[in-house]
């Protein structure tokens, strides 16, 4: 874990995308889409169908790992608005005892804007937690300090002649924008302009690694 100062916050940068706010023991997580293999599938494009138990055990970790009390998940959390019914037993065992052990919350996406059989939590549009906004896609207007994912940033370098992209977060002073935490998941290139077009100019791509924070200048 990284920390790092966003709105007048500490917070945790983790390596997995996403971020642990110690003073609350709050997980914020970003664009699971859950069951998006299962989605892909029911259009003859068939995937391995283990996305959801990936992408779970996974948080389940970083719940354990961090002791976290309260998890926000910031929308396209199902790859569509019947994908927590067709969760296999096994996911839906992993889901049900995370959302019965914290206090969890679903914030709705363009994916999700209404989740059905949403496996336990509560859900809202979006949400303002002890000054920080917590919605699924940035507000270009929104002046306040704003926590969001929807863009899947993702940050290419040129490595020893190689090209090689890693999902990244996005920083502003007032904006943040998280990875998406899910398995199957693309993203898009930081300086994409339906990104630049919603933080504005003087944005970083963030990327923790080990106990520092690489920061590398988006041009607008």
């Amino acid at each position: 874990m990284v920390p790092f100062s966003f709105g007048g916050h500490a917070l945790f940068a983790l390596a997995q995308g996403a971020v642990f706010w110690p003073a609350r023991r709050a997980m914020l997580v970003a664009d699971l889409h859950l069951e998006k293999a299962s989605w892909f599938a029911k259009g003859g494009q068939m995937l391995p169908p283990y996305d959801s138990i990936a992408t779970l055990a996974d948080l389940t970790a970083l719940v354990a790992a961090t002791g976290a009390r309260e998890v926000w998940c910031l929308g396209d959390s199902f790859h569509d608005v019947a994908g927590c019914d067709r969760l296999p037993a096994r996911a839906r065992a992993m889901l049900v005892a995370l959302t019965g052990g914290t206090d969890w919350t679903w914030i709705t996406g363009n994916h999700d804007p209404d989740i059905i059989d949403r496996c336990g939590g509560s859900v809202v549009a979006e949400a303002e937690v002890d000054g920080l906004v917590l919605r699924h896609e940035a507000a270009p207007a929104e002046r306040r300090a704003e926590v969001s994912g929807h863009f899947h940033p993702k940050l290419r370098l040129r490595v020893r002649g190689k090209q090689v992209a890693r999902r990244c977060f996005i920083g502003t002073e007032t904006k943040l924008i998280l990875p998406a935490f899910g398995l199957l998941t693309g993203g898009l290139d930081v300086d994409h302009p339906e990104i630049t077009r919603a933080v504005g100019r003087g944005a970083q791509a963030l990327v923790p690694v080990e106990q520092r924070m690489l920061r590398f200048p988006i041009a607008a």
